[in-house]
């Protein structure tokens, strides 16, 4: 929207708005993200976000990668939930090899999807209770948030981006003594987020800032491509883990969380009661965990251990072969999508026969939400759009991929 458009004159009054740039307020607004505000007086009269300040060109860079090594770019779209990237991606890549990963595997994988889903929303939790001026429940969410972080690092050795997943398994099977502090975090999480209800759900403040604020129908939401809980909130169920299950999700029992509202107070609400179902998959996961293999029996798309290559000659010539020309994907197209703690992140990936990904496209959630932003905050007042920007969950790194 150009300058002239956004400032235009009112023809009503023959007045011209005063236009601001936001901020910063959202740890997004620091640099990496522009909200340009039409203002008469404190009434926002139009909004413009203006993305591309942190384009890294991703998916581009993406071709010049081996599949393997792509999986480190996928990390570093939504750096709050990396492991759900890995996820979306590695099922694209095994989509085309026409592989599927051991039980066990699958099941892994849902357990740290569902650690990271809690994470992520942990920490919209606490950034967006801050917005607000509730300083508490920033600094429990952050104390929780490295407790999951701490059971990510120990199974793949470090904590912000992973690359756990793996093109046909896992990077390692679970360390010993995990499922043993994972019990222990499931069992202490319940009562912190019943002090985050305690902290919020009935405090005049919360409730002044958020009800009625930031309000979207169902209809606009799907206009505009929302998915995730955002959309939820609005009246719909759609969850890629029950409308098209991957992973073995079908073989657990969760509910799909929904509200009506579609306002600010509605998607906080979707949000916590979300980590609830994720602990209930968790516990699910560590209570039926298969044994077994936790990568495909295949040298052509999983290396061979240390074990084989020091004692096989061919082990130790695929080995070489994966490190330097990558897994060979067969020519073809695919679209693989997961439920992230944002929305639907999908990958459509296109393989010319080599060991290299022709093409990657990523779809990514933060994008369709973050446009609704102007329809959230239209003729609202200037500190509702600091409710608003929060409450659609955006991360500027999957925006400007």
């Amino acid at each position: 929207m150009a300058e002239t458009e956004l400032g235009k004159v009112d023809p009503e009054t023959g007045l011209k708005p005063m236009v601001i740039n936001l901020g910063p307020q959202h740890p997004s607004t620091h640099g990496v993200l522009r909200v340009r505000l039409a203002l008469d007086g404190e009434q926002i009269r139009a909004c413009e976000p203006v993305i591309g300040y942190l384009h890294t060109g991703i998916e581009k860079n993406c071709e010049d990668l081996t599949f393997n090594q792509a999986i480190t770019l996928t990390d570093r779209m939504d750096y709050l939930s990396p492991i759900t990237n890995n996820f979306g991606y590695v099922l694209a890549v095994e989509k085309l090899l026409g592989v599927e990963v051991p039980k066990r595997c699958q099941y892994i994988r849902v357990m740290f999807a569902e650690l990271s889903r809690i994470a992520s929303h942990l920490v919209w939790l606490g950034t967006s209770a801050m917005d607000m001026g509730a300083m508490s429940p920033f600094f429990y969410c952050l104390q929780q948030r490295e407790q999951i972080l701490d059971l990510i690092e120990s199974a793949a050795g470090t904590r912000m981006n992973p690359s756990y997943f793996r093109v046909g398994g896992l990077l390692n099977d679970l360390p010993p003594g995990f499922i043993e502090r994972l019990k222990k975090f499931l069992d202490g999480f319940p009562r912190w987020l019943q002090e985050y209800h305690r902290l919020l759900d009935q405090n005049p403040i919360w409730l002044e800032r958020l009800k009625g604020t930031g309000v979207i129908s169902l209809e606009q939401a799907l206009d505009y491509g929302w998915t995730g809980p955002a959309l939820r909130a609005s009246g719909i169920d759609r969850d890629l883990r029950k409308w098209n299950p991957y992973s073995s999700y079908e073989d657990f029992e969760f509910d799909v969380v929904t509200a009506e509202e579609g306002d600010v107070y509605a998607r906080y609400s979707v949000r916590m009661r979300e980590m609830e179902e994720s602990l209930k998959i968790i516990r699910q996961v560590m209570d039926n965990l298969p044994e077994g293999a936790w990568h495909v029996d295949s040298w052509k798309i999983y290396p061979p251990n240390k074990a084989d290559i020091g004692r096989n000659m061919e082990a130790l010539i695929y080995h070489f072969k994966l490190f330097t020309e990558g897994i060979r994907v067969p020519a073809g197209e695919t679209y693989a999508a997961v439920e992230g703690p944002k929305g639907e992140i999908g990958y459509y990936v296109v393989s010319d026969g080599s060991g290299k990904p022709y093409r990657v496209r990523v779809r990514g959630p933060s994008f369709y939400n973050l446009q609704a932003l102007p329809v959230l905050v239209q003729d609202r007042m200037l500190a509702d759009v600091v409710a608003a920007i929060g409450s659609i969950d955006i991360v500027l790194g999957e925006v400007d991929r």
